[in-house]
């Protein structure tokens, strides 16, 4: 037996239960320390009473870099256990929509903010990308067609300002490309995270992953997204 596995003690769901708790710590501070108690008192210095509350911002906000790669990480194994390829897009996409608002309520400007998209639409272009990179190969020019693919992918969530834009698709693809070796998947992850390096620390829990799906939470976990954001955005402007 691999001496490497035996480490391997996170399933799918328990991946999945530590994404959603740093990104609720990450969006809470975005959301209700940024927007109700540092933004009105900006400029901070440090012997302001908010410099405490500051700090624990920029911690929250640290730990919550987590969760993204997490997230990429299990949308790339979902893409290639999935029963249904279309199935998994159509309920990225209604996802997407379901968590617009809730998303512009709580991190935004406005309730409807077309300047910053949420991250089902990075998964969903994500996933698009691989699906037509899986589709292309073996073809004639495969590498040009799936290069394209990635770049197309890419300047989709540019131009959308999808959370984590462009760069989020680099990360999928990147995990989607060396799934096969953790070792390089975590080297090539964490360079193509080297922008925000805090995100880096994913790869810990992700290279505990065992590779089992663990207790059923799919509904779970797409819901928590659209319904803890509504409970922020309701929480920051009943506040204000």
């Amino acid at each position: 037996m691999d001496s490497s596995k035996k480490w391997r003690c996170l399933s799918g769901s328990t991946l999945k239960l530590i994404a959603l708790a740093v990104m609720a710590v990450d969006h809470f501070a975005a959301s209700i320390l940024y927007y109700n108690i540092l933004l009105p008192a900006a400029p901070l210095s440090p012997d302001m009473p908010q410099w405490d509350i500051y700090r624990l911002y920029e911690a929250m906000r640290f730990v919550g870099r987590i969760a993204w790669p997490i997230f990429a990480f299990l949308m790339v194994e979902g893409f290639f256990y999935t029963s249904s390829r279309k199935r998994y897009a159509l309920r990225l996409l209604a996802f997407a929509a379901l968590s617009e608002i809730p998303f512009d309520l709580a991190l935004g400007d406005s309730l409807w903010d077309f300047s910053h998209q949420n991250i089902f639409f990075t998964l969903l272009i994500g996933f698009c990308v691989l699906w037509v990179m899986e589709r292309v190969k073996g073809t004639p020019g495969f590498l040009f067609l799936q290069t394209a693919a990635v770049f197309a992918g890419c300047l989709i969530a540019w131009v959308l300002h999808t959370d984590y834009d462009w760069r989020g698709v680099i990360l999928i693809v990147v995990l989607y490309i060396f799934r096969p070796n953790r070792f390089l998947m975590t080297a090539a992850g964490c360079v193509s995270l080297l922008w925000e390096a805090p995100a880096c620390l994913a790869f810990i829990p992700i290279n505990l992953y065992n590779g089992k799906r663990g207790f059923s939470m799919k509904y779970f976990f797409y819901l928590f997204y659209p319904v803890h954001l509504l409970v922020l955005g309701l929480l920051r402007h009943l506040a204000l």
